[in-house]
């Protein structure tokens, strides 16, 4: 129970790391919670006109669940009514949402649920892309592909006999629909931003 915990707040504060804000103030661009959205993560570093960072910030923001998954699967390797890994990835995903050094006002936790995914059953984070990518390429909506995404993911590690894990990313999705809220509202009304379009 305590390596569940430890793991947990392991993951947190890998999660928590805000690496939106910190590469677009080392590219030396605005502050990002000034523009379009005002959120943290790779889509609206997009609205810088920086494609590079936003590439980097999908890739870091990913990253740090992926890591969070893998050192807490190896460093807290005991057994427990709930394994470490999970906890560290929850822990990293929620990091994300609400870190402490912005006031636990993060992003939107698209990027870091797939990282958590990938560390813990590759095969899924990999249907979790081909999603996505099919849904943005069709819609040109980042949200829209997220939540499509995100909502079949428990059914496809619950297909691969994943059961703690898709209870997990059930959960992980709920709150990530939640964070999509004002997202879902745009795209009924037809004002959802799309992709490479400015908020």
């Amino acid at each position: 129970m305590i390596g569940s915990i430890s793991a947990f707040v392991f993951g947190y504060f890998c999660g928590s790391i805000p690496f939106g804000i910190i590469i677009t103030r080392l590219a030396g661009t605005q502050d990002l919670r000034s523009i379009g959205s005002g959120n943290i993560g790779a889509t609206n570093v997009l609205r810088t006109g920086r494609k590079d960072l936003a590439a980097l910030t999908l890739i870091a923001d990913a990253l740090k669940g992926t890591l969070a998954v893998l050192i807490a699967a190896h460093f807290w390797p005991e057994q427990a009514l709930i394994a470490p890994a999970l906890c560290a990835g929850c822990g990293a995903f929620i990091g994300h949402l609400f870190p402490v050094w912005l006031n636990f006002k993060g992003g939107k936790g698209v990027a870091t649920f797939l990282g958590c995914l990938a560390g813990l059953q590759w095969q899924a984070a990999l249907v979790f892309a081909a999603l996505w990518l099919g849904v943005a390429a069709l819609t040109r909506y980042s949200s829209a592909a997220a939540l499509c995404a995100s909502a079949l993911t428990p059914l496809v590690l619950a297909a691969l006999g994943q059961g703690q894990q898709a209870v997990l990313f059930a959960a992980l999705a709920v709150l990530l629909w939640i964070m999509h809220r004002a997202n879902i509202m745009r795209l009924t009304k037809g004002t959802e931003s799309k992709i490479g379009q400015a908020a």
